[in-house]
């Protein structure tokens, strides 16, 4: 693959740093070592980032999810990316998914933006 295949990135609800989920009861059944955290956890590969990046989560999500995005957001903008923070009101984890499917959803029109699809309503 050509090193610019992948033009921008929209993320939704992530895990941007699994630190926390290793440390929460979760970990008792999921194990990470050092070496699979530090591979998986986005926010320690921001400079590793060529392409614009949409992130979104909901109000209703988590306070750990929120908390990630936020985090997230703000090392990548401090590292000079494009970025850019969408926040679903009133959306828990799942609804933000469903976003995708609709063009007019929070997530699907973000995605179509990054690629300058225009939208004409029906």
């Amino acid at each position: 693959m050509p090193a610019d295949f992948i033009k921008g990135a929209v993320l939704c609800s992530g895990m941007y740093d699994l630190v926390p989920v290793r440390l929460s009861a979760r970990g008792n059944y999921v194990s990470f070592t050092d070496e699979m955290v530090d591979k998986l956890s986005a926010i320690r590969h921001i400079d590793k980032i060529r392409v614009p990046i949409t992130l979104g989560y909901g109000t209703k999500e988590t306070p750990e999810f929120q908390r990630q995005a936020h985090d997230f957001f703000a090392a990548v903008k401090a590292a000079g990316k494009p970025v850019e923070l969408l926040v679903g009101q009133h959306y828990n984890h799942f609804e933000m998914g469903e976003t995708f499917g609709n063009p007019f959803g929070l997530m699907g029109r973000a995605a179509l933006a990054q690629i300058g699809a225009k939208l004409v309503p029906a």
